[in-house]
């Protein structure tokens, strides 16, 4: 019972060692490599662990099947991690790099998307006339109001039908979001059935290309254009507001995306809706309102990424333990005689650990690039907050990398400490006659 509970106590202080490593910043990982490298260099016992660990790494080639193992088992769960979570870091970088900080978007009170708000056309002029707002050089208000319409396409890949934005803006539209630019084609034109097109939606959909006809609430519209904005809004269809509307039976709007007037527009924005009793609005500048929007599926695409990473990293920390005591066992003669020669405990348990976490090392190392090489930059769609499909590129960032480092090193911290607790504490006598 007494060596039950010492085992149990020894892997509940793992599991929580396991946690702090994976969760710990940068510097302080670099910390604690830092301090073994220098207790390695500068001590009698460091450096005898580094002369055991290359000993046993020169023998690495004649155990290439069991290192294969544990380098191949690594390299999956790392692979599969780093994917995952590149999925939700793309999501989460192409809604924060759709807003800005000097636009705000105004929604009914407590709606939490465009789906659910409405704006109705006669407080338009009000909100055109807050102080907060820029203008233009004839005193117009930078303003544009808009709205959303879901609308089905068929899909590029597999032809079925797909959720897509549809959405009328204002005149202003366009100068509100400066990193838009037309690709092919050309804008469309006020009061016509004419729409333009983002590239990522002319990617994902058919029938998108420039001067094509497609049938939307029993009209036809005609595709003028192809813009490139590399934000959300690159899944969307635009046309002219006043004629969406009015095709849908849709007499208000749902938002007012405006132009902030300085820093201090968003502030003095905010004091004028809330004073004014016939606009009750909510504000939030755009930036904070798309990355809001990406908060749901970045947090669940973390999480499950993280449980089946974590599945997966005890399948390959058990393959560790298994090649790596029988490794110690196969090196049962050569383990005894360093120890018979003065190797203490200590520089064995360390040259096991070097060994595994070297093999480890090159696993995690080969599970980013596959997971680089593979997905980096990969397009595909997810429905977002509006019900509409938002398309978006896995993006692989050295920071994801280095996580999955991490859990290679944690992973081969697991299956090379028993194995090498056994090494130091095998009997000398007992091992050289079993050799």
């Amino acid at each position: 019972m007494k060596r039950f509970l010492a085992n149990l106590l020894v892997v509940l202080l793992l599991a929580v060692l396991l946690g702090v490593w994976i969760i710990a910043p940068w510097p302080v990982v670099l910390g604690v490599a830092v301090l073994i490298a220098l207790w390695l260099l500068l001590t009698r016992s460091g450096r005898l662990a580094l002369e055991a660990a290359r000993i046993g790494i020169a023998s690495l080639p004649q155990r290439w099947g069991a290192s294969l193992v544990i380098v191949v088992g690594i390299a999956g769960v790392v692979g599969v991690l780093v994917a995952m979570l590149a999925m939700g870091e793309g999501f989460k970088a192409t809604l924060n790099h759709t807003g800005s900080d000097d636009t705000a978007i105004l929604l009914r009170a407590g709606a939490q998307a465009e789906t659910n708000s409405v704006i109705t056309r006669d407080q338009v002029p009000l909100i055109s006339a807050l102080p907060g707002i820029a203008r233009d050089r004839d005193g117009h208000a930078l303003v544009s109001p808009e709205l959303s319409q879901v609308v089905n396409l068929s899909s590029r890949s597999d032809g079925s039908d797909v959720n897509v934005q549809f959405r009328g803006i204002g005149p202003a539209g366009w100068t509100l979001r400066p990193k838009l630019r037309i690709v092919e084609g050309r804008k469309f034109r006020p009061g016509l059935r004419e729409i333009v097109v983002g590239r990522g939606a002319q990617r994902q959909f058919r029938d998108m290309e420039v001067g094509r006809h497609i049938e939307l609430a029993n009209q036809q519209w005609t595709i003028v254009g192809v813009f490139e904005s590399h934000d959300s809004h690159d899944s969307e269809l635009w046309t002219d507001a006043d004629v969406l509307g009015p095709a849908y039976q849709r007499p208000a709007f749902q938002s007012v995306t405006l132009k902030l007037d300085g820093k201090q527009g968003f502030r003095q924005l905010k004091a004028a809706l809330a004073a004014d009793p016939r606009l009750k609005l909510d504000a939030a500048t755009t930036r904070d309102y798309f990355g809001k929007q990406s908060e749901g599926l970045t947090k669940l695409i973390s999480i499950l990424g993280t449980v089946i990473g974590a599945i997966m990293a005890i399948g390959a920390a058990f393959g560790a333990l298994n090649s790596m005591f029988a490794a110690v066992a196969g090196r049962a003669r050569e383990i005894a005689t360093l120890r018979a020669i003065g190797f203490r405990g200590l520089p064995v348990v360390t040259a096991v650990m070097l060994e595994t976490l070297l093999l480890a090392l090159l696993g995690g190392l080969v599970g980013a690039a596959i997971a680089w090489a593979g997905f980096n930059g990969y397009t595909v769609s997810t429905l977002g907050n509006n019900f509409s499909q938002v398309v978006f590129q896995f993006k692989v960032t050295p920071a994801l990398a280095w996580t999955g480092l991490k859990w290679a090193l944690g992973i081969g911290l697991v299956g090379g400490l028993f194995p090498a607790l056994r090494a130091a504490r095998l009997p000398v006598t007992e091992a050289l006659r079993a050799g």
